[in-house]
């Protein structure tokens, strides 16, 4: 799977190519904690039935993200999250994590899509 960003200015910019889906209670209780590093192309992706607000927090993650929280494919929030402390709170559906940095063009009501392989259009979850 990979994500694909849609903007007024940018139309299809891929920001991930590596992307896992943290679909279980444990994945997503566990996100990225106690992991050293993630690849520059990589996005842990948090897909939830309904969109809400969702706070995410950096403890045991030793390293900065971005966070882009989503509803219906479109961006509510984006945040660059510091190591071991960083909180960050948005409204959505889907979480996505990446690399600090892989954020830094997504805007607020920029279009998110999940992409398989094949180029097919995924919801995740």
């Amino acid at each position: 799977m990979r994500l694909v960003r849609h903007s007024a200015s940018a139309d299809g910019d891929c920001i991930a190519t590596t992307v896992d889906v943290a679909d279980s209670f444990l994945s997503r209780a566990r996100g990225l904690m106690f992991r050293r590093s993630i690849p520059d192309d990589y996005a842990l992706v948090f897909p939830f039935g309904e969109p809400k607000s969702r706070t995410l927090h950096m403890l045991f993650v030793p390293f900065a993200i971005d966070a882009v929280w989503i509803h219906d494919g479109e961006v509510t929030a984006v945040k660059r999250l510091r190591p071991l402390v960083g909180i960050g709170r948005g409204r959505g559906d889907v979480v996505v994590e990446l690399p600090a940095g892989a954020a830094a063009d997504v805007e607020l009501g920029d279009r998110i899509e999940f992409l398989t392989d094949g180029g097919t259009t995924v919801v995740p979850g």
